[in-house]
């Protein structure tokens, strides 16, 4: 009786696809225009440069993963915005600190390697590298059939910067009549789509015949990096939340000082028309408030004074605008009247 061999290809691994992936992301990373040849892909470990510029660095570290927005683009079969999402979880959190992007490495796990989509993911992710100005010098892909079911996968981000001590953003700068200004989302970025799918589901409403949702729920998540480190630079901004889960009151809560109140008035924010429409789906106001970014996805403390110059930082499309100002309190959140949907 012959015997049946047993090879890692026949468990449902295969390591040469993995390579070619491999060798794809090195191909082209070190044809990124304006980087240098990205030769650590595929290697055991990464090694980068700590530029010199900086006086009394600091390393700061975010990772993040980009939630059941993944299931989205399962779905819909499109995985060219994803990356970017992945890349602006992590950069758009280190930039709180002050922090200046320098490397990212990536985590993909999947059921089993399909390399159109895979590439798909990963040019996004170079294009997010590119637009925070960091590297990406390496990451892991991980073939784990069995764990994960036909199709599906997780991806991860890891993103390591850099700030100069005195450079660092402190609740000790921020005081009583600073202006809270909030910079609008590109729609829903990458949190709450648990509950989005959730309410799809119960609906029963498909995304692939809805031209409004399939262009709305994968636009990619706005990555802030240039601007905010332009604000820094400039010695114009005394704090900066990164509005993601848990929305603008608990995300605000977190830069907070002990004293001191951020006062919010909902009625001054701009929503978009796809929390309006989530809104109008059965969705009490406490529940989108606290679940999503309802068109803020980032908030700047800052000086009255500074505020004309803040807003020239940035484009037409993201230009801040004032949803509040800093009290003296202890609860760190104050919120006052109603938001107004679209």
């Amino acid at each position: 009786m012959k015997k049946r061999k047993f090879t890692y290809e026949k468990s449902g691994v295969n390591i040469d696809q993995a390579d070619k992936f491999v060798n794809y992301i090195s191909s082209i990373a070190s044809k990124n225009k304006g980087k240098k040849k990205l030769n650590n892909i595929g290697g055991f470990g990464s090694i980068s440069n700590i530029p010199r510029i900086y006086q009394n660095p600091k390393i700061v570290a975010c990772t993040d993963g980009v939630g059941t927005k993944i299931e989205i683009a399962n779905e819909l079969n499109k995985y060219d915005t994803i990356g970017i999402d992945l890349v602006a979880m992590s950069v758009n959190d280190l930039i709180v600190q002050g922090a200046k992007p320098l490397i990212f490495l990536d985590y993909i796990s999947i059921n089993k390697i399909n390399l159109n989509k895979l590439k798909s993911i990963i040019k996004g992710i170079i294009k997010g590298c590119k637009i925070s100005g960091c590297e990406l010098v390496g990451g892991e892909t991980a073939e784990m059939p069995g764990t994960y079911e036909k199709g599906k996968l997780d991806i991860a981000g890891f993103a390591v910067g850099i700030v100069d001590e005195k450079k660092i953003l402190k609740k000790n700068k921020i005081k009583k009549n600073d202006l809270i200004l909030g910079v609008p989302s590109n729609g829903l970025h990458s949190n709450g789509f648990s509950l989005v799918r959730y309410l799809l589901k119960n609906k029963k409403i498909n995304i692939k015949k809805n031209k409004f949702l399939k262009k709305e729920l994968l636009k990619p998540t706005k990555i802030y990096v240039k601007e905010i480190l332009s604000l820094i630079n400039k010695n114009l901004i005394k704090g900066c939340a990164n509005i993601t889960g848990g929305g603008i009151g608990d995300n605000i809560k977190r830069i907070m000082p002990d004293n001191l109140v951020a006062d919010i008035n909902l009625k001054k924010i701009k929503t978009q028309k796809i929390f309006s429409w989530l809104k109008n789906n059965n969705i009490s106001d406490k529940e989108m408030l606290k679940t999503f970014n309802c068109g803020i996805g980032f908030c700047l403390i800052v000086d009255r004074k500074n505020v004309k110059n803040v807003k020239k930082i940035f484009k037409k499309k993201y230009k801040p605008y004032e949803i509040g100002n800093i009290i003296k309190g202890k609860k760190k959140l104050k919120v006052s009247e109603k938001i107004s949907w679209i």
